[in-house]
Parts: C-alpha cells; structure tokens; sequence
C-alpha cells in the first residue's frame, strides 16, 4: 500500500522541494516564484535567480508551501500562504474583481500553485496537498483560503495549464464557489473556523 505524507517547505527540505519541483513540465523553471512576483519582474529573471528567490523565502519564513511525499519521496507540492505576500495576486485583475476581501488582510490565505512529479499525475495527491495545506493555514491562523482553480468542465487539460489546481479538487476539500472570474477559472473560498 502507498503511503503519502505531507510536511512543510523547509530549508532542511530544500532537496525534496527540488525534487518536487522538478519532476515534468514548468516547475522547475518557474520554481513557484510566479505568484511572488508582477510580470515586468518576473520577465527580467532566470531559473538560477527565481531558484534562489524560492530558497530565499524558505530560509526567511514562514513556510511558503508544503511537499507531499509518496513512500517517502518528494513527489508535489502546493504553494498556500498569506494574500498579501503573493504581489501577483492582487494585479491581477478577474481575481481584484472577484474578490470581496481585502489584499492587505493576512487572515486571507491563498492557494496558488499546484506541482506533481510525472510519474505520480493521477493519484490524488493534489487532494492531499489540498488538504494539509487547509490544516496547515488553520495552525497558522489563517481566517479564510482562497483559490483560483480551472474548471476542466471534464475534459482533458495540458498538465501546464493546470497549476492553479482543478475546481473540482477544491470543492471535494470543501471550497465553495464565489464567481466565475472567466470561463473555464472561478473563485473559490473556504472559510476556516475554530
């Protein structure tokens, strides 16, 4: 039977949030720093700067994301965290106009990126990150998680297309449905109570 476990992102981990990262498709040059960044900076670095970005920020803390492993190799990883340090979110702009919360608010948390190494697309594991990730934004005083999934509506997406999560990931974790921002991307929301 396969075992999955999850842990935070840390400098100890840095290894297995490579490893992670690394397994198909854009994590490994993106190294999850998309969300961190506006687009006019984030077309002026490379994979070794937005590297040492990501190493940088799980050096400083909190933990920006957890890593799921799968009988104890590092196999995905999801990046959750406060709203207000992801600069991407709030320029863009379906989400400011979905949104009901304010972007200077730390309780609110966001989901942002979803990586799972090739050889283990298809086993749930986006639901377990999901679901550590809900926990972990709970222990860390988080008031509410939003997300910004894709609604493949059942059909056959490009894994790159995918990073923000599946719409129906989220909703079998327990998000609820706010606005559809475009066709195919909605906002979801979970509300984190005692």
């Amino acid at each position: 039977m396969v075992t999955i476990t999850t842990e935070v992102a840390t400098t100890a981990r840095w290894d297995d949030v490579q490893h992670a990262l690394t397994g198909g498709g854009d994590g490994a040059s993106c190294q999850c720093i998309w969300p961190m960044l506006s687009n006019k900076d984030w077309n002026e670095t490379t994979t070794p700067q937005r590297t040492e970005m990501l190493r940088d920020e799980i050096a400083e803390g909190p933990p920006p994301g957890l890593i799921a492993y799968v009988d104890g190799e590092a196999a995905g990883w999801i990046r959750i965290g406060p709203r207000s340090l992801q600069a991407r979110i709030p320029r863009t702009r379906m989400i400011a106009a979905a949104t009901d919360e304010s972007f200077d608010d730390d309780s609110v948390w966001a989901v942002t990126c979803f990586v799972v190494r090739r050889e283990h697309r298809g086993s749930g594991l986006n639901h377990e990150l999901l679901r550590a990730a809900v926990g972990f934004a709970r222990a860390s005083g988080a008031r509410l998680i939003e997300g910004y999934p894709v609604d493949t509506r059942g059909e056959k997406k490009r894994t790159n297309d995918l990073f923000h999560g599946t719409l129906s990931t989220f909703l079998a974790a327990g998000f609820a449905e706010q606005t559809e921002m475009k066709p195919g991307r909605t906002l979801v929301a979970l509300e984190l109570t005692a």
